[in-house]
């Protein structure tokens, strides 16, 4: 149990009223979740505002209410606290609250719009694989140690951000890597960590359905390099152009990768095949797991990272070698009889779509066609609907447009909105089919022997979400039954 006195540490506090010296048994930014004991953070949220529930909190029993705006009726004997940003709030006072975990382990955060869960899985494999026990934090899942814990969100909020690193101190854990979204840094669930060094990848169209302008999108991902200390590292992606702003204001010690210019870390791609990578970094050459160039960036970033933490170059990419990718991430399967390659990947913005392609044209040995199955996410960023289908289009022999998590929305809608971007030759190619069991079938059956099937968007996803509810879909599953099918 904690004084509430001691978790408000680096809050900003506009007025009190009440006892700050009261006892705190649990923090909520959920009034559903607040018992007898509790302090309730009011938050301005996208879909409800926690400072309506003030008053029914008090009455369940909070000691104390964080809020932004005080409300006109105090109740005797609840202390209410006026702060600046309640968002802010919530990650400082969850810090305090669970013992400041984020300054007892080395915690590197990754940004980016794509690469994010590679990189983080990737440096929780490698460290694991230096014989350290590590913390993951990412969009598929997350690790204590061997233990796997359910990922709800990219990032979680602060409050189950803190909790969850307090179990990896109390496990043992000494590093830990996690995935820093845009809107986790924007809603400051991150205020209050203590980072060891941050990763930034790449950032292309995405997220403007929340952020509305790719100015703000950049902006809040620089904040979070901006935010690092004296002692921490930064490591950017040479290559992309807005990598060197990234680093602009930061205090942190700055680092590149990059496979085109000069950087601290250097990488040149030799061979790229179904089999894997073969690239030198930093004058090594090595074979990696990893397939195409997006993952040659990937393998940089990480290596990188490794260095700044201490650890040896070549211990380093003799355990790099040996690793493979997330769940969903350029994952493929090769069918027995015809040998239809099948891959399945979360590509779900144009760059990553745009990646994913060129990679498998990298492949290609002859005249296979490429055929991609292909959707957008409902009550999602709009804007790149019509560029995801002219990515689809121009880069694939066939193309058939489907449902990915339409949610709220018409998915027939969706699909007519990335027919937008199609010209009069790209129209040729596609068809939509919103049933996404049978844009795969179709798929399969357009297939003849060596033809690439590529199902993007849902990656390591076990559900498609309609109409607010999810029902049990996993793309990797339904292709391999599919070919399964067909083999008999």
């Amino acid at each position: 149990m904690a004084i509430l006195q001691d978790i408000l540490y680096k809050v900003r506090i506009r007025s009190v009223h009440g006892n700050l010296a009261v006892k705190v048994k649990a923090l909520h930014i959920d009034s559903r979740k607040v018992a007898k004991g509790d302090v309730f953070i009011a938050i301005k949220g996208a879909a409800a505002d926690g400072h309506q529930f003030i008053d029914s909190v008090a009455e369940k029993g909070a000691v104390a209410i964080i809020c932004e705006e005080m409300p006109s009726t105090l109740k005797e004997g609840v202390t209410y606290v006026q702060v600046e940003n309640s968002g802010a709030a919530a990650g400082f006072m969850a810090h305090n609250f669970y013992g400041q975990p984020s300054e007892k382990v080395k915690l590197v955060g990754v940004t980016g719009t794509n690469g994010k869960t590679t990189i983080a899985t990737l440096l929780y494999k490698l460290f694991s694989g230096l014989g350290y026990k590590c913390g993951l934090l990412s969009t598929v899942q997350n690790h204590i140690g061997s233990e796997i814990v359910p990922a709800t969100h990219t990032t979680p909020d602060a409050i189950s951000l803190n909790a969850l690193l307090k179990q990896m101190v109390e496990a043992g854990c000494t590093h830990v890597f996690m995935e820093t979204s845009s809107h986790a840094i924007h809603q400051h669930r991150i205020a209050g960590l203590k980072y060891a060094g941050g990763l930034f990848s790449n950032i292309t169209h995405d997220h403007l359905d929340y952020h509305k302008t790719f100015d703000e999108y950049i902006r809040v991902k620089k904040s979070f390099f901006d935010g690092l200390s004296s002692d921490a590292f930064a490591i950017s992606n040479a290559d992309d152009k807005r990598g060197p702003v990234m680093l602009q204001n930061t205090q942190a010690h700055k680092y590149y990768y990059s496979l085109r210019t000069m950087a601290e870390f250097k990488g040149k791609i030799l061979e790229n095949g179904l089999t894997g990578l073969v690239m030198t970094i930093n004058d090594q050459e090595v074979h990696f797991r990893l397939i195409g160039e997006f993952n040659a960036y990937n393998l940089l970033a990480v290596y990188g990272a490794a260095i700044c933490l201490g650890e040896d170059k070549f211990e380093v990419l003799r355990v790099l070698s040996e690793l493979t990718g997330a769940e969903g991430r350029f994952d493929y399967i090769i069918s027995v009889k015809d040998k239809v390659i099948g891959i399945v990947d979360y590509a779900h913005t144009p760059d990553a779509l745009l990646n994913v392609l060129v990679t498998i044209k990298g492949l290609r040995k002859g005249h296979e066609q490429v055929i991609t199955v292909v959707g957008c996410g409902g009550d999602r960023d709009k804007t790149k609907r019509p560029v995801m289908g002219e990515v689809a289009c121009e880069h694939s022999d066939r193309v058939i447009f489907t449902s990915d998590n339409p949610r709220s929305e018409d998915p027939e809608q969706i699909l007519r909105d990335m027919e937008t971007g199609l010209n009069t030759a790209a129209k040729r190619k596609f068809i939509a089919i919103v049933d996404r069991k049978e844009a795969i079938k179709t798929a399969v059956n357009l297939a003849g022997p060596d033809d690439i099937v590529l199902i993007a968007g849902k990656g390591h996803e076990k559900y498609q979400e309609i109409k607010g509810v999810k029902h049990p879909f996993d793309d990797k599953q339904v292709l391999t039954e599919i070919f399964k099918l067909y083999e008999r």
